[in-house]
């Protein structure tokens, strides 16, 4: 399933995607690069969705994923909970295909447990 092209995520940037159209975005995706990070926007403590406002989900310093809820800080390329109250947990990949022409796709379908 399409996302964006490359060029639509902001370089040091993240963004948030609602693939299955239920009105809430479902997928965070963080650029670093041409690397990109696929998470599903669910927080590991209590499943809230993690931007405070649309596609805001990175500290000022732009070098964590932090959940808008509870505080907690995530590593962009691990997913691993620094700090909060899910220390030691980690975010829930999605993986992510980016074809020659830029084009973003979801590598596989997300799991409907990470739908909430």
């Amino acid at each position: 399933m399409r996302l964006c092209h490359l060029n639509e995520l902001p370089e040091g940037g993240s963004r948030g995607f609602d693939p299955q159209r239920t009105g809430q975005d479902s997928v965070l995706v963080v650029r670093r690069g041409d690397e990109l990070f696929g998470w599903a926007d669910s927080c590991p403590h209590h499943g809230t969705p993690m931007a405070w406002r649309k596609d805001a989900y990175l500290n000022a310093a732009g070098d964590r994923i932090v959940c808008a809820a509870h505080g907690a800080r995530f590593e962009i390329d691990t997913g691993l909970c620094t700090l909060g109250p899910c220390l030691g947990e980690s975010l829930t990949p999605v993986g992510l295909l980016i074809h020659d022409n830029g084009e973003v796709h979801l590598a596989t379908p997300i799991p409907l447990e990470t739908q909430k």
